[in-house]
């Protein structure tokens, strides 16, 4: 990889496991790192903290939200540091924006950020008027959208959130790391779009994502 090429490392559904984190290829020297969301298990801003943290160690270039699994007021720590792109835009390099929603539409499990649909969508619109000025967009959504193969469970259910497809059908932005189901690690597009789901952390997956002549290329990877 050439050392003047920009590119940055996205994962998600840490779930409390980095055993693998030292392990990513280049991570030091990503132009950022992405999460995606689940960083805990429940936990509160203390566990993120530490987890949040062992990254920071690695590379200090963060921009991450909450997964459902995550308690809401992790935000307000990862606003603090100036991480957040949960319902927020912000710019990730020359021409390129980057924003993010978190949580997730209910589950059978009762976890502690579920919202409605129309919240997610909500927050799409907000964190979109941020950053709908950019050329190059990357969109964040820890709930992947519906249809996509990032939602579609062995037994041919498809999970996803019909906000995230509606607003990607709308903006069509150049990338989506998503995750959420863990069982639907896959590459996919809508539009234009390309959707990565990198699956669990724990499990080795990853996606690289470069700047490649004025274009941005996402790719899935396995540690």
């Amino acid at each position: 990889m050439s050392t003047e090429e920009k590119f940055w490392i996205g994962f998600g559904d840490i779930h409390e496991d980095l055993s693998l984190l030292g392990e990513i290829p280049n991570l030091s020297a990503a132009d950022g790192v992405i999460i995606s969301g689940d960083i805990t298990n429940r936990g509160d801003t203390r566990r993120a903290s530490e987890l949040l943290d062992a990254v920071f160690r690695i590379n200090p270039n963060i921009c991450a939200q909450i997964g459902n699994m995550d308690r809401p007021e992790i935000t307000s720590y990862l606003d603090e540091k100036g991480w957040n792109i949960h319902a927020s835009g912000k710019l990730l390099a020359e021409d390129i924006g980057i924003m993010g929603v978190g949580y997730s539409t209910p589950t059978p499990f009762m976890t502690p950020s579920e919202v409605s649909d129309d919240k997610l969508a909500q927050w799409l619109n907000e964190g979109y008027e941020q950053v709908k000025h950019l050329p190059k967009l990357i969109l964040v959504a820890h709930d992947p959208p519906f249809g996509s193969k990032a939602a579609q469970l062995p037994s041919g259910e498809n999970l996803g959130n019909r906000s995230v497809l509606e607003f990607i059908q709308r903006v069509q932005p150049d990338i989506c790391l998503t995750g959420h189901i863990h069982e639907a690690e896959s590459e996919d597009f809508i539009g234009r779009t390309k959707i990565l789901n990198p699956g669990m952390l724990c499990m080795g997956g990853y996606v690289l994502i470069r700047l490649q002549k004025d274009k941005l290329e996402a790719n899935l990877k396995y540690i």
